[in-house]
């Protein structure tokens, strides 16, 4: 099969905890043939069909110049065996109209994992809202004042702008309600811009689990990121510490659960956060932490992604 891999550059891979990476080493283990290729080198012209600037690589094993490329050529999506979307948030306007030549890519006849609609369809915050039984008590709004209300309700906070990654922009705020008023103003801008406020939960100090959900089911390990020091946020990016563990009864529940709907949009892969036994997340666009439960558990977690990509191409 020839894979084609949308993504950052790869030159700006860290390959030791890449999991794009870990993806393309088993590909290619398998003697799969690999390209790839950045949004901005995807384009579509009338009468044509949606096609790429793309360069063929081979992963040679090592650990510094761990690849090696040949020259760019244009190839039509269609021609590849699958297409996988791994470019990173933030999901701006660019990674949004990416998407829709990935779609016409679709209708010309590419196979597109996560699939381009569905990757549209389900903002990593506000995807959790089609879930309230697994959420904590959560808000979206624009209005000061209904965060205000919040705040008095549930006493501790955390605050979120919508379009976040990596721990980016979040805020808690404890009882006594500092700095409220000036979190909300850099937040939501005036009532330009929504945001999503959630009750503080505590178990936060045991890790920010997450629950990556291949082809509808949920692997066996999580991965719990835990804050240090001061810092709230458990995100990797954060200085959050990775610790893998295996999934508990209600890991379990959460991850078939919404595996089940996931799988039949078309998203192969997803990353599901929670925390304690609530939801706070679902990340779709290119979800992580492979390399981090492989090298702490043995689960070869990318091993499943290819098993279950090989599994989607063989159904119509």
């Amino acid at each position: 099969m020839n894979l084609l891999i949308v993504a950052d550059p790869i030159e700006q891979f860290k390959i030791y905890k890449d999991t794009t990476f870990a993806m393309m080493r088993e590909a290619q283990r398998r003697g799969h043939r690999l390209a790839v290729c950045e949004p901005r080198h995807i384009h579509w012209l009338r009468g044509g069909r949606v096609t790429a600037r793309v360069r063929d690589i081979t992963l040679t094993g090592h650990a510094e110049n761990w690849f090696t490329a040949g020259e760019l050529r244009l190839a039509a999506l269609a021609d590849f065996g699958a297409v996988l979307m791994r470019k990173d948030p933030p999901f701006d306007s660019e990674y949004f109209y990416a998407t829709h030549l990935l779609e016409q890519a679709e209708r010309e006849g590419a196979r597109v994992f996560n699939k381009p609609r569905a990757l549209r369809d389900h903002p990593e915050k506000l995807a959790i809202l089609e879930f309230p039984q697994f959420i904590g008590p959560t808000l979206v709004t624009r209005d000061a004042q209904d965060i205000r209300r919040f705040h008095e309700e549930h006493h501790d906070i955390i605050l979120k702008p919508l379009d976040g990654m990596g721990g980016m922009g979040i805020f808690r705020v404890g009882p006594d309600g500092m700095n409220l008023g000036s979190i909300i103003e850099t937040l939501n801008r005036e009532g330009s811009q929504s945001v999503m406020v959630q009750k503080f939960l505590p178990e936060i100090a045991e890790g920010d689990k997450r629950i990556l959900v291949i082809g509808g089911t949920p692997v066996p390990y999580c991965l719990a990121r835990i804050p240090q020091g001061s810092e709230v946020r458990g995100n990797l990016a954060a200085g959050g510490l990775g610790v893998a563990r295996p999934l508990t009864a209600r890991d379990q529940e959460i991850g078939a659960a919404l595996g089940s709907v996931l799988r039949e949009r078309g998203l192969l892969l997803a990353g599901v956060d929670v925390i304690g036994d609530c939801v706070t997340e679902i990340n779709v666009t290119s979800p992580t932490c492979f390399q981090e439960i492989f090298d702490q558990t043995g689960c070869d977690v990318a091993a499943l992604f290819i098993d279950a990509l090989e599994s989607a191409l063989s159904t119509p």
